[in-house]
C-alpha cells in the first residue's frame, strides 16, 4: 500500500471540508468523515511531514511535496515548539494556510492518483 497516498487523502479531506458539501451524493458522508478526522488534525499533519520527508529522500517528488505541505498547514499548532526553525515553519504554515481549500483538493487528487 502506498502510505504516502492515503496519508495525502486523509489530509486533503481535512483541509477541504468547506468543499466538501459540494460534492453530490457523497458529500454528506465526506464532511462527516472529515470532521471525525479533524480531531486528529496534528496527528495526521506531524505523519505527513514525517512521510513527506521520507518521500522526497526516496525521490517521489510530487507526494512528498504535497504532504509536506498538506503536513505543515495541518500541524501549525505545534510548530513554535521546534527549536530553532520553529517560528519561521509557524510563518509559512501561516501563510500557506490561507490557501487550505485548494492544498486540500490538490492533495486530494494527488493522493488518489498515488493509489491507482
Amino acid at each position: 500500500m502506498n502510505w504516502i497516498a492515503l496519508v495525502n487523502v486523509l489530509a486533503g479531506l481535512v483541509l477541504a471540508i468547506a468543499f466538501l458539501e459540494l460534492i453530490p451524493a457523497l458529500g454528506k458522508y465526506l464532511v462527516q468523515l472529515a470532521k471525525w478526522l479533524g480531531r486528529f488534525q496534528v496527528i495526521i499533519g506531524v505523519i505527513a511531514i514525517i512521510l513527506g520527508v521520507v518521500a522526497l529522500l526516496d525521490g517521489s517528488e510530487l507526494q512528498g511535496i504535497v504532504a509536506l505541505i498538506a503536513g505543515l498547514v495541518l500541524a501549525m499548532g505545534i510548530l513554535p515548539s521546534i527549536p530553532a526553525l520553529g517560528k519561521y515553519l509557524e510563518k509559512l504554515a501561516k501563510f500557506l494556510g490561507g490557501f487550505q481549500t485548494i492544498i486540500g483538493i490538490i492533495a486530494i487528487i494527488v493522493g488518489i492518483w498515488g493509489l491507482l
